[in-house]
């Protein structure tokens, strides 16, 4: 199996979240999204969207879009679970996964800040303060979503890490970009600092990827 990423992609380092705590071994590629590598035509053929990650299996199938990626990996490899048992709590965690996922990386992420640029007319500061602006409010639904009856606990659901984990560390690395003030989201800081201390979610960081830049 080959992951197709990008080491800054927020969705590619679900992935790889997923696939350590899985301790899932797979081959690492890279398309390098400053350079417009993932318009290639080979890559194309692959991912019409022109998106990272895209994961290829050992028998040619491929998939994308990150949630989806993690879905089959839990289908597959049910062990340890990203997701709880129970439909209601599968439901929460797929609820706090989209949070991230829908509807705050999606207005954040590179091809939207250069065309607010390239055709809005907008400087980098200011399409960082959208960013910035969206990555808030959807922090702000997830902060007052957290610690809310017997699913609080270390982590974004309980005392497990679950997919809801793999997408909120992505986009607090974002945050940090964007010069989100983590002061005002106590909670997400706290189950992202535990979630660090967890080595799958080390091992995935940005700066620990074979295509890591400065």
């Amino acid at each position: 199996m080959k992951l197709i990423g990008y080491f800054r992609s927020s969705a590619a380092f679900r992935v790889r979240i997923a696939l350590n705590l899985k301790g899932i071994e797979v081959e690492h590629a890279s398309r390098h999204l400053r350079k417009g590598e993932q318009a290639a035509p080979d890559y194309v053929a692959l991912n019409p969207q022109k998106l990272v990650p895209a994961f290829v299996l050992d028998d040619g199938a491929v998939l994308t879009q990150s949630l989806a990626i993690m879905e089959y990996l839990e289908e597959t490899h049910p062990e340890p679970a990203l997701l709880p048992r129970d439909p209601v709590g599968r439901a929460k965690v797929r609820a706090l996964s989209l949070i991230v996922s829908a509807d705050i990386h999606p207005i954040q992420n590179l091809r939207v800040m250069g065309y607010l640029r390239e055709k809005f007319g907008q400087t980098e500061e200011s399409a960082f303060a959208w960013s910035r602006h969206w990555i808030e409010t959807g922090f702000d639904a997830y902060e007052a979503t957290l610690g809310k009856g017997p699913e609080a606990g270390t982590f974004s659901y309980g005392n497990s890490p679950t997919m809801a984990d793999m997408c909120l560390v992505p986009q607090v690395f974002n945050a940090a970009r964007f010069k989100v003030d983590m002061k005002r989201y106590p909670t997400i800081q706290r189950i992202y600092d535990a979630c660090m201390k967890h080595p799958a979610f080390d091992a995935a960081q940005p700066s620990k990827q074979p295509d890591a830049e400065p």
